[in-house]
């Protein structure tokens, strides 16, 4: 496919598709610590066996609940947590999640004062920003990944992020399976918006 084609492809998915999860449970990414922190929660809960239409709801009843700080979550009780799930229909791994969230805000408070970007300027490199994030319960490589491919946008350090769902949306899509080849084809600001697109390509 020759690259003025690919590029009018890209253009077409970031119209149709691009829209990150983020924004769709309703959190304004932004470099500071609370937003920050509900993406940390929304890659939680999106990496689970679970439909992301019910891991973005759950976000979202979370968020309403007013869980959108560490500290509040660790206020919360365990049984609030778990009604907030289960109002997103979380049901299946709901009482786990309940726990890993709890544990993981008070690592966060513990470890980091509550604020993620005190972990990033921790690490050395992006494989150490992937590496910490996966200290948190629940978060594993999948986790760290969609964390990554919805907060390059904020953290330019993180760029160009294209996980393995978003390639395999981009080979579905007939564009080229390289992170630096697929960054060529749209405006450093549609990063995040044009990986959340290929990843639901690839669910589609």
């Amino acid at each position: 496919m020759p690259r003025s084609t690919q590029r009018k492809r890209a253009a077409e998915l970031l119209s149709e598709h691009g829209t990150t999860y983020a924004e769709q449970a309703g959190i304004t990414l932004t470099d500071k610590p609370s937003p920050l922190y509900r993406l940390l929660v929304l890659s939680t809960l999106l990496s689970t066996r679970i439909d992301a239409q019910i891991a973005v709801a759950a976000a979202r009843e979370l968020s309403s609940a007013k869980m959108r700080t560490p500290q509040r979550m660790v206020d919360a009780t365990w049984q609030q947590r778990v009604d907030a799930l289960g109002r997103g229909h979380y049901r299946r791994y709901d009482e786990s999640t309940a726990t890993r969230l709890g544990d993981g805000a008070r690592l966060l408070l513990d470890t980091y004062r509550g604020d993620l970007r005190r972990l990033r300027d921790a690490a050395d490199d992006t494989a150490g920003i992937l590496r910490r994030l996966q200290d948190f319960p629940g978060i594993g490589p999948t986790g760290a990944a969609i964390f990554a491919r919805e907060a390059q946008d904020v953290w330019p350090a993180l760029a160009p992020c294209f996980d393995t769902k978003a390639l395999d949306g981009a080979r579905k899509a007939g564009l080229p399976e390289d992170a630096d080849e697929l960054d060529a084809l749209i405006d450093p600001s549609d990063r995040s918006r044009f990986a959340a697109a290929l990843v639901r390509v690839a669910l589609e």
